[in-house]
């Protein structure tokens, strides 16, 4: 009987290893999940740094071979692509996502965010003829620290320390692609008015982060059609008016052939998968991962322009490169997390009225004063 004792409280090992092993095995499964699931979101941002790509190309090539600088008309054409496909959507939708029954509750607000998209657009590429590329760059960047901060407020987003590393991260590659871009000597114009240059580059970079920001509200709390949809809607308005005030000249004096019309038909393709991709993007990420993400372009079009427009070759754009998708893969590594909203000690005003709520106030008052006496 003694002998047999010791068997006995070693009989359940094999089982606890066997569930150990699951366990192990689970985690090493979670965590390829989660290392393909970061890979994903690295892709889905660098395929809009490509759409940005493609819209860069084609304006740099409309601007340098044919002379046509028009970016109101292009981002027109843009919005009226999104108003062909998302307005029109809405518009054949019934109950709450209805048109018409959204234009009702919401009209104002889809205005004024069709108005900071539409001149966020026109004040960057405005920008390009009053101040320096460097400038533009480097400014355009204040629009992540806007677009963080507003996500903290609005979106309740909260940040840990590796997110404000990461963005420091990028914004360090961003400062070696500039240097490479003086040493490489792009930094060709010095444009007529720097101060006003700078000024449109930080009033656009902070139109788009208001932009991105009701995006992902929009996107994450409503729908991406819904977005898209009035985006087009007003866009297409805003942008068709400014086009005949603006414009009006350059758009008569466009000499029209197939290679042209051809360009502009590309930026319109690269910019309209652009805005379809970006709210599936951000609904799966946030709008301040989306904008890390495209810090690429710039070197994305960089690389192409090293055969299309003869731009000198220097490593430190490989360096810039890096730096960025370290920086980015940094802030996807760990995800942000969401505060609940603080509510208020205040019970809620209901159909009741302010009356009474104040009378079971007082009645609250006087049970505490009983019970204390």
């Amino acid at each position: 009987m003694e002998a047999d004792s010791p068997a006995s409280p070693g009989a359940p090992e094999p089982l606890a290893e066997g569930a150990g092993g699951e366990f192990y095995s689970l985690l090493r499964r979670i965590k390829g999940k989660l290392f393909t699931w970061n890979i994903l979101k690295i892709a889905l941002g660098q395929m809009l740094s490509l759409c940005i790509c493609g819209t860069a190309i084609t304006s740099q090539y409309l601007a340098e071979r044919y002379k046509v600088n028009t970016p109101m008309l292009q981002s027109f054409i843009n919005y009226c692509l999104l108003f062909l496909i998302y307005t029109v959507m809405l518009a054949f939708r019934s109950g709450s996502d209805n048109l018409l029954v959204i234009l009702k509750r919401k009209w104002w607000k889809y205005i004024l965010l069709g108005l900071a998209d539409v001149e966020a657009n026109y004040m960057i590429v405005r920008a390009y003829q009053y101040t320096t590329l460097t400038s533009v760059q480097l400014l355009d960047c204040f629009g992540i620290p806007v677009l963080m901060a507003l996500s903290w407020f609005i979106l309740y987003a909260r940040y840990r320390v590796i997110h404000f590393v990461a963005v420091a991260v990028c914004l360090l590659g961003v400062g070696t692609m500039v240097g490479a871009d003086i040493l490489a000597g792009r930094e060709d114009n010095s444009g007529s008015d720097v101060l006003i240059g700078d000024i449109l580059v930080l009033l656009g970079a902070s139109l788009y982060a208001i932009s991105n920001v009701c995006e992902e509200y929009i996107v994450k709390k409503l729908s991406r059609q819904e977005f898209l949809g009035m985006v087009g809607l007003f866009g297409t308005i805003i942008s068709g008016i400014q086009l005949l005030i603006v414009e009006y000249k350059d758009i008569a004096s466009i000499h029209w052939d197939w290679k042209i019309a051809l360009l502009f038909v590309a930026f319109a393709l690269c910019m309209f998968c652009l805005y379809s991709f970006m709210p599936l993007v951000i609904k799966v990420t946030s709008a301040t991962s989306v904008n890390l993400g495209i810090l690429t372009a710039d070197l994305y079009s960089l690389f192409v322009g090293l055969f299309l427009f003869g731009y000198k070759f220097s490593g430190l754009y490989i360096l810039s490169f890096t730096v960025i998708m370290v920086g980015f893969i940094l802030y996807c590594s760990t995800p942000t997390r969401t505060a609940e909203p603080a509510e208020s000690s205040v019970p809620p005003v209901t159909s009741i009225g302010i009356d009474n709520l104040g009378m079971k106030l007082e009645e609250n008052l006087q049970e505490t004063h009983s019970a204390v006496l």
